[in-house]
């Protein structure tokens, strides 16, 4: 019996991963943000709504290019992590399995993040 070789390098950078294997990772990515930036976001809920001084306080703050750009890049992270949620879920009860499908979907989820992206940034900064 012939044994397997393993490889004993593996580099990642040179790894040509489908379309599909990129929204899968991101849509772990952006889950693990919007799970990890979800104590900042209460904290700044309840900052604005304990008084008007905290609710100008975070107004002011979201006037700021860095924060409405950080606000962007969680517009992006929800929508995607939404999109491609239901698009697991789709494969999940076999609907779309077949690579055709699935390639198809994968490249919707990525061009439907990317329109939704685009247009909240022409709602923020312009």
């Amino acid at each position: 019996m012939k044994l397997i070789e393993r490889p004993v390098y593996l580099n990642l950078l040179r790894i040509h991963l489908p379309l599909a294997g990129w929204v899968s990772i991101l849509h772990r990515l952006s889950g693990a943000l919007l799970f990890a930036i979800l104590p900042l976001g209460v904290w700044a809920l309840s900052a604005s709504l304990a008084d008007e001084a905290g609710f100008r306080r975070m107004a002011e703050g979201m006037t700021h290019p860095l924060s409405r750009l950080f606000l962007l890049f969680l517009i992006w992270a929800f929508a995607h992590h939404l999109l491609a949620g239901l698009r697991h879920l789709a494969l999940d009860v076999d609907w779309g399995v077949s690579l055709p499908r699935a390639r198809q979907s994968s490249l919707a989820v990525m061009l439907a993040t990317g329109l939704i992206t685009l247009l909240a940034a022409w709602g923020l900064f312009a």
